[in-house]
């Protein structure tokens, strides 16, 4: 047989492939290594053997018709690129089991507990549900990009919905623990953030002991035209950090200076983070703590 069925995303159970293309055909297949063994009962095209989908494919079909796509993975299919690649994430409800293995990950629930929906033809948690998994269980810096990726992705008047139904979800949960960190994660997450560097640096400064502070602020002209936009700002003291991506800072270097010598004559002090802060934030929370002092502010211990 020259060419293969789609399959799932490149994903085929044994017993489908060989009722389609009969099983000496299938079984040639698997010999030859256009067909790779991925378990017992599921078959995988082994040129979209590393595509997520194919992945998530395969590890469905391996898990039986009631598992779901669910955390990381229920947001990745998604589209919301600041959740983890891998492992595999499957929910299954009990009394289910699946063997473990390294490249996927079983969560267990009970099926009053999750509602699913189909994306892109697999069985996937719904955001909600997905989102307080990550925000309970991820890493703090994980889960609270994904929660900006994922109230970003609505409109804006549509967050607050949003935000009470995640906290309902939080508050139902059986299993408490992570709650009161999902909690907190969600108070700081808006949306408002335009990359998961922004996400973390946000996070860092509110770990670094200084008020929370607004994001995406407009600097306008005395017409009110906007002039520039501020990553994070403490308009009362105008104090601003901006997030320096390397690429888009060195492509920007001139126009940047002539802004921000703009910002100083306006009364602004100006804080630069860049990905080096991210590794170690102990510069940036210094820097923006003793330009909150010069304006009057005393920022409490960490």
């Amino acid at each position: 047989m020259d060419v293969l069925p789609e399959g799932l995303h490149g994903a085929y159970t044994r017993v489908g492939l060989a009722q389609e293309i009969g099983p000496k055909a299938m079984r040639t297949a698997v010999r030859c290594g256009r067909l790779k063994v991925y378990s017992r009962d599921v078959l995988v095209d082994p040129r979209r053997a590393t595509e997520f989908r194919c992945r998530a494919a395969a590890a469905l079909l391996m898990a039986g018709p009631t598992a779901a796509l669910s955390s990381h993975s229920a947001l990745i299919i998604r589209g919301i690129s600041a959740a983890e690649l891998a492992p595999i994430h499957v929910l299954l409800p009990y009394p289910r089991t699946l063997r473990r293995r390294k490249d996927v990950a079983v969560h267990y629930s009970h099926l009053i507990d999750f509602d699913t929906e189909h994306v892109v033809r697999l069985r996937t948690v719904t955001i909600p549900h997905a989102l307080v998994e990550v925000l309970c269980c991820g890493s703090r810096r994980t889960a609270i990009a994904c929660a900006d990726q994922v109230l970003a992705s609505v409109p804006r008047d549509q967050r607050d919905e949003l935000r009470a139904t995640l906290s309902e979800r939080i508050r139902s949960r059986r299993d408490r623990r992570g709650t009161l960190r999902a909690t907190e994660l969600l108070d700081l997450a808006r949306g408002d953030s335009e990359s998961p560097a922004e996400s973390w640096t946000l996070l860092d400064l509110v770990d670094g002991g200084l008020p929370i502070p607004e994001q995406q602020v407009s600097i306008t002209d005395i017409d009110g035209n906007e002039l520039y936009r501020l990553d994070f700002a403490w308009p009362e003291f105008r104090v601003a950090v901006e997030y320096d991506g390397y690429a888009a800072h060195v492509q920007r270097a001139d126009r940047d200076a002539v802004r921000e010598a703009d910002l100083r004559r306006r009364g602004w002090i100006v804080i630069h983070a860049t990905a080096d802060d991210l590794r170690d934030p102990s510069r940036l929370i210094t820097a923006v703590t003793e330009a909150m002092r010069s304006r009057g502010y005393v920022v409490a211990a960490a």
